[in-house]
């Protein structure tokens, strides 16, 4: 399975947040979203970032008091790891568990273009080996 059947079923659409944005946005958009990770852009389908969930109780256990007023350039993580969508959705999943992270935007022609979490991953996975269980399923009962 690619990359771009998994944005087929669950859309495009990615929160993104300017890396001027404090902290105290960056956690409404989360919850209003309902996700645990913003792409760090301008708006203009380039990346300067990510940043998750993760990262703000990283930076909290360091700095205690106000964090929210930080910027999201503070505490993003600007090594981030990409996908096309004509990747193998086996290959993220292993670029997730080497890397430790949740989350991977989908790149194409160098500008952002979807997103795919973690669960998304194995949501896919398990699609894949029902639909498996019920060929196999259907072979043994067909003879």
């Amino acid at each position: 399975m690619l990359v771009s059947t998994i944005l087929e079923g669950k859309g495009d659409m990615v929160a993104i947040i300017p890396k001027t944005a404090t902290l105290d946005t960056v956690v409404a958009e989360l919850v209003r979203h309902r996700v645990g990770a913003l792409v760090v852009s301008p708006g203009d389908g380039t990346i300067d970032g990510i940043v998750s969930e993760r990262d703000i109780v990283h930076r909290l256990s360091q700095v205690h008091t106000g964090l929210l007023e930080e910027s999201v350039a503070s505490i993003m993580s600007t090594d981030v790891q990409v996908c096309a969508p004509t990747d193998d959705v086996e290959s993220v999943m292993n670029l997730m568990t080497e890397r430790r992270i949740r989350h991977v935007p989908v790149v194409s022609e160098g500008l952002l273009c979807g997103i795919i979490s973690i669960g998304d991953v194995v949501k896919s996975r398990i699609g894949e080996l029902e639909k498996d269980r019920n060929e196999l399923m259907e072979y043994i009962t067909a003879r």
